[in-house]
């Protein structure tokens, strides 16, 4: 049954080469990316990937660059291909189809959307613009949320932590733009000359609306001291990795005694709420106690100016040049560290995608990826199961009753591949080739009106949170289930003309990540059924979080920069996926040869070194500085060097592999062990 279990990974290559040969890695591991001249031991990343790294430019219009955007490109140029048949011919009104070519349409239409500037916005702020009261304020912020504008604080139906079957009222902390409330309260020098460049753009955005130079610059004062204020209140990223501080569930009663400023149901009113909301999440409640004080102390006045801007800076990618080019020279140039806009197609390609995911998803699936795939696909995850299974009954640091509530979840955990089988469909959305901003607005307002109609119904667990397009893999720890999209099973993650070593340490190790995420600093404080709940015995509880101290004090000691370090607490859960995820699939890989005659070496390298380069080379990427800074500051995936580094330089196995010796950058003394 094992050896059925654990079959070749060949044939899981092979269908998947078929559906998707237009994309094909002609090479599955091509020797002339590394870099000879450094030692396995001292560098892995530099070895694996170091001739690809000093050849590889930057595109101008990218702020990184890898194999990530580059499978994410050619899927681009799948959907590029998708939605200009969809947009040269007249389809059925709410027709797939129509919505796609239409909605692409209004984005390459360039000159419409020149001639209607900002007027699309005109009559949002006639709303702002009407406020006299503090009543007035949330009256308005109502219609800002239902047309998906962001502002003080973030509202919608989602699951109930403790109840992963229910539905409720989530009211969050929010109302900032910049990345994330550490980029308002550093003091560093960067982080100083951040806000300052913040407040110019903001300026700049002010004057393409009309205001003049001084009245401009005293309006993005006020927008930064508000911001500031909801960032002071806002819990630090590291903060809300604990599920713990996202969960407070209060009657409407309490919440209204919380922020006697907000008449809930009125609010709720204003939202189109369907149902009589009796209990509500509101988190974290300080953020709310300060966000009560801040609509009263605050001059309606002020905020006018701070809705203006939070409607402005929704709404800018949407509008004219003027507009868009103000906004990517702050998020984009400064922010991010592109040096160019990209291609209008592919900004089309990826608005569309953003807002009819499901339609232009579909159409990808059916044209790269075939049913039989998702058979094969599942062959290899249970070859994943088992070893996880395995390792979790191997540990001799975690309890009976501990391990039998682990292996419990285990064999709970559901998979979603290539794409849904249940389609929920766009009907009743409107869209024309009229106005870009106006499709945009209506996609908004038909989600948000949407996701209020699951209130009172049991929570669909059969949703996608992805486009069967995306390049990526995920985790869900109320769904307790693991999401592989069509458009990261292909090569290099998953290549028909490569060997079971690089395929297991490539997809492998992928799979290996997401499953184990049930079990990482966040997802194992969730329970089997999705719930969060403690399932371990305190003393096992004690010694993984030792064991998890482990990574986080081995992550903080990298520096990314001169000064800039790791954060090894916010990228704890990645850093756990990737190490133990690794772990578990060369266990897979090394079962898979069991009773079978030894593969061959292939240029030089063993399986077991293979194993380890197929993981080395999905993560080859080069990041402009800003762009490093950013990941560093908001996570939670730690840089591909380290992703690399990292897991490997804990691992037996590997220094076993490349015969590496205590003393080696890549042999840690002090080696961390969780799963």
């Amino acid at each position: 049954m094992k050896m059925h279990l654990f079959r070749s990974v060949a044939a899981l290559s092979m269908v998947l080469a078929l559906a998707i040969t237009s994309l094909a890695q002609t090479v599955a591991f091509d020797p002339a990316r590394m870099d000879r001249t450094a030692s396995p031991c001292g560098d892995f990343y530099q070895y694996v990937n170091g001739t690809w790294l000093k050849e590889t430019e930057l595109p101008a219009s990218e702020s990184r660059w890898g194999t990530f955007n580059i499978l994410a490109d050619r899927n681009n140029e799948i959907l590029r291909e998708v939605l200009e048949e969809a947009s040269a011919t007249k389809h059925r009104v709410g027709s797939d189809q129509q919505l796609i070519g239409d909605y692409y349409s209004s984005c390459m239409n360039l000159e419409a959307i020149e001639r209607a500037g900002a007027s699309p916005l005109d009559p949002t702020f006639r709303q702002i613009n009407s406020m006299r009261s503090t009543s007035d304020v949330v009256r308005v912020l109502g219609a800002l949320h239902n047309s998906g504008i962001p502002s003080i604080f973030s509202f919608g139906a989602g699951t109930d932590l403790k109840d992963s079957n229910a539905v409720v009222i989530s009211a969050f902390q929010g109302g900032i733009s910049l990345p994330n409330r550490n980029y308002y309260t550093d003091t560093d020098a960067k982080s100083i000359e951040t806000r300052a460049k913040f407040v110019e753009h903001m300026t700049n955005m002010f004057k393409l609306l009309g205001d003049n130079e001084a009245t401009a610059a005293a309006n993005a004062r006020t927008v930064l001291l508000i911001q500031t204020s909801l960032a002071n209140a806002s819990l630090a990223p590291v903060d809300l990795r604990n599920p713990d501080n996202r969960y407070n569930m209060v009657t409407v009663n309490e919440a209204q005694e919380l922020t006697p400023a907000v008449s809930w149901q009125a609010y709720m009113r204003a939202r189109g709420v369907p149902v009589q909301v009796k209990k509500m999440n509101v988190a974290p409640a300080d953020f709310f106690r300060e966000a009560n004080e801040l609509l009263t102390s605050t001059p309606v006045n002020d905020w006018k100016t701070y809705m203006r801007w939070m409607t402005i800076n929704s709404a800018a990618p949407s509008l004219s040049k003027a507009f868009v080019d103000e906004n990517f020279s702050f998020y984009g140039q400064y922010l991010s560290g592109q040096k160019e806009q990209q291609p209008r197609w592919k900004t089309c390609v990826q608005a569309t995608n953003g807002n009819l995911g499901e339609a232009l998803g579909m159409e990808y699936a059916r044209r790269t990826f075939k049913p039989v795939a998702k058979e094969r696909m599942n062959e290899m995850i249970d070859n994943l199961m088992v070893a996880m299974r395995e390792r979790i009954n191997n540990l001799d640091w975690m309890s009976p009753d501990t391990k039998e509530q682990a292996q419990y979840k285990l064999s709970t955990f559901k998979r979603k591949i290539g794409y849904p089988d249940v389609l929920r469909g766009y009907k009743g959305l409107a869209i024309t080739r009229a106005s870009y901003a106006t499709n945009n607005l209506r996609s908004n307002q038909f989600q948000i009106k949407r996701n209020f109609q699951d209130l009172g119904k049991p929570r669909d667990k059969t949703r996608w949170g992805w486009s069967p397009s995306t390049v990526n893999a995920s985790y869900s720890s109320a769904n307790n289930e693991i999401n592989f999209p069509a458009g990261i099973l292909q090569p290099p993650f998953f290549n028909f003309d490569a060997d079971d070593a690089i395929n297991y340490g490539a997809i492998g190790g992928v799979i290996g990540h997401e499953i184990t995420h049930g079990f990482d600093d966040q997802g194992s404080r969730f329970d089997a059924d999705g719930n969060l709940k403690m399932w371990w015995t305190a003393d096992d509880r004690q010694k993984f979080e030792e064991r998890a101290s482990c990574v986080v004090k081995q992550w903080d000691s990298y520096e990314v920069q001169p000064g800039l370090f790791m954060v090894g607490k916010l990228a704890l859960g990645e850093n756990i996926g990737d190490f133990a995820g690794l772990s578990v699939a060369y266990d897979a890989f090394k079962k898979s040869m069991e009773g079978k005659p030894r593969p061959p070496d292939i240029d030089g390298f063993s399986p077991e070194q293979r194993f380890f380069m197929g993981w080395g080379q999905i993560w080859a990427s080069i990041y402009s500085p800003e762009a490093e800074r950013r990941q560093v500051q908001t996570g939670p995936h730690s840089l591909p060097r380290w992703r690399v580094n990292g897991p490997l330089s804990n691992m037996p196995q590997f220094r076993e592999a490349f015969s590496c010796k205590a003393g080696d950058t890549m042999v840690r003394e002090d080696s961390c062990s969780i799963w």
